[in-house]
This record gives C-alpha cells, sequence and structure tokens, in this order.
C-alpha cells in the first residue's frame, strides 16, 4: 500500500483509506462488533492505516468510535486515526444549543471521542460542517488548544467551500493557530464540482484533499447495471434511486474504456482519483474483508496517461470555475 503525505504535513496516510460510517450501521455486515472488529483488522493487515469515522457515525452518537475503540486494541499504533466533530444535522444530543465549532462544543466532543475510541490522542481531528455562528478564529483557538495539549496531532475540515477554505488559511496565519491540513469533501467522476474551486485553493494552500463517496456509494466499482446490482448493497437496500437515475450511457462507456485496458471499474476510479495533486487518501467504506481485499488492490492497480485522463474528461467533464466578474 503506498504511503502519501497529507497536505503540507508529515502525516503519512495510506493511498486508500477506510470510511468506518459503517460500523454499526443496521442491517450490514459490521452492525455488530464482531463484524466490525473483522473489517478493521483486515484493513490494518492490507495495509490501510487511515481510518476515518466521526461523532455521530454508528447510527447512535458514539456508536462507530466506541466499535472501533473496541477493534483496535492492541493496534491502535498501527493506524492514522481521523474522526470528525460538530455536523450540524446530527450534534451531540447532550450540546444540541451549542454552537458546534465553539469552545464548549470543541472540548466536551474531544472528550468523548477519545473516551470511545480508548486512545490518548487522535491523529487528525475534523470539523464536519461549518459553523455560521462562530468565528473561524475561535474554532482554530480551541483546536489550537487541543494540539498543545497532545490530546489532536493535526486539524482538518469537511464541506467547506473554497472560500471558507481561504478564510481559515487567512486566520490561522494571523493568529498563528495551526492550520488545517485537510478537506474532506465529496468527490468522484460523478460529482466534480470541487474541481471548480475547493482543488485549486486546496492545492494552493497545502491543503489535502479527502474526499468522501468516491466510489459514489458503490456505482463505479463496476457491480451495477441498468438492471440493478447485488442485493445485499447498501444502494439497492437503502438508496435505490441511486441506481435508477445514473447516467448509465457514461457509465457503460466508461466499463468499455476499462474493458480496453484490462481493468476493473474500481482499479480505474481509483487510479483516476490519485492522480489529483491535492489527493491525500481515497476514503473508501467497506463492509466485508474481501471489498477490503478490492480496494486495497486497487491502489496501485493502474495509473492513468495524459490520453487515458483526457478520455475520461470527456466522459465525465470537470466542473469548470466560475467566470471572473471584471467590474469587482
Amino acid at each position: 500500500m503506498p504511503l502519501r503525505p497529507l497536505g503540507r504535513s508529515d502525516l503519512l496516510v495510506s493511498a486508500v483509506g477506510l470510511g468506518c460510517n459503517n460500523f454499526g450501521r443496521p442491517g450490514s455486515p459490521t452492525e455488530e462488533q464482531a463484524g466490525t472488529s473483522r473489517v478493521l483488522h483486515a484493513a490494518i493487515d492490507h495495509g490501510i492505516t487511515l481510518l476515518d469515522t466521526a461523532e455521530m457515525y454508528g447510527y447512535s452518537h458514539g456508536r462507530s468510535e466506541t466499535m472501533m475503540g473496541v477493534a483496535l486494541a492492541g493496534r491502535r499504533d498501527q493506524v492514522v486515526l481521523a474522526t470528525k466533530f460538530g455536523n450540524d444535522g446530527a450534534k451531540n444530543p447532550e450540546l444540541l444549543d451549542v454552537p458546534h465549532g465553539s469552545r464548549r462544543y470543541i472540548r466536551a466532543s474531544v472528550e468523548g471521542s477519545l473516551r470511545r475510541l480508548r486512545t490518548d490522542h487522535i491523529d487528525l481531528y475534523q470539523l464536519h460542517t461549518p459553523d455560521p455562528e462562530t468565528p473561524i478564529d475561535e474554532t482554530l483557538a480551541a483546536l489550537h488548544e487541543l494540539v498543545d495539549a497532545g490530546l489532536v496531532r493535526y486539524i482538518g475540515h469537511s464541506n467547506f467551500s473554497a472560500g471558507q477554505l481561504r478564510d481559515a488559511e487567512a486566520a490561522a496565519t494571523a493568529s498563528e493557530h495551526p492550520r488545517f491540513i485537510s478537506a474532506q469533501n465529496e468527490y468522484s467522476l460523478l460529482v466534480r464540482d470541487a474541481d471548480a474551486e475547493l482543488l485549486p485553493a486546496a492545492a494552493r494552500a497545502g491543503v489535502g484533499l479527502l474526499p468522501y463517496y468516491p466510489l459514489y456509494n458503490g456505482l463505479l466499482t463496476g457491480k451495477f447495471s441498468r438492471d440493478g446490482g447485488p442485493a445485499d448493497t447498501r444502494i439497492m437496500r437503502q438508496r435505490p434511486h441511486l441506481a435508477a437515475d445514473a447516467p448509465w450511457d457514461r457509465l457503460e462507456a466508461y466499463a468499455a474504456f476499462c474493458a480496453d485496458r484490462g481493468i476493473g471499474m474500481l482499479e480505474a476510479t481509483i487510479g483516476w482519483l490519485l492522480t489529483c495533486p491535492a489527493m491525500g487518501s481515497v476514503i473508501a467504506g467497506a463492509t466485508t474483508v474481501e471489498q477490503i481485499a478490492q480496494n486495497s488492490a486497487a491502489a496501485g492497480a493502474w495509473q492513468p496517461t495524459a490520453d487515458d485522463l483526457g478520455e475520461i474528461d470527456e466522459l465525465f467533464p470537470p466542473v469548470a470555475a466560475p467566470p471572473v466578474d471584471d467590474e469587482e
């Protein structure tokens, strides 16, 4: 498994990471502890070091972190442990009226995450969604305290716009706070909005991208067709509209592109993602050991040429930056 630096930092992460939002998910093979432990141990054994979770994951507050804490017994030093705090739509139930970027919320949340994860530090602590009620300097100051105390090594953000990323950079510089080293945003061949402004801003700032839904819920793995897919998958159980509404003409052309090169869609998709200059780690979810093995193998299976990248852009055009208003 190749290791890559995350942004400007010296934190090395595996080229493919493990998204841990499935741990504790009802109806999944990782709903219970045994399934979660099996998948997490398989990830480490296959060289996947970045584990990404959040206080809200697991369909009850803290369930994913709690299960991970159990599974990581004796193996904590083998992973880069990332978690998130303050999703505005799923806040800590004990702090519903507290702005999630505030010092009070952050201090309470980090203590809970450390306890559930059974660790004395978090490698990457990420603000899950922007907080419009709290100045970013206040959030950075609170995170600075955690870094100085050794509770957190590095900080990141999630779902920020390019403008919010730049504002955070400016605030960190002005107040001499630690800078965010990562940006977690949705990004895939089917959702390329970040191309327009976020990715250029991240590259200029030395912020590494951690894309979520990089395989678009599995539609970019080759397991689905116009007629559907495996009945036990999340799409078929919970989001059948994603398969029904998918751009199948383009996906079928992409499948043919992959077949011409003797690779699968999973290998091609991860290979494409890893060419992004700001890419840190491709965070892919998994509920089985087999999926872990497939995701891990895809990390170095294919390196696209410039011509390959051009053909992919024709199938899935990048989103252009908005025009500059000359009057501004």
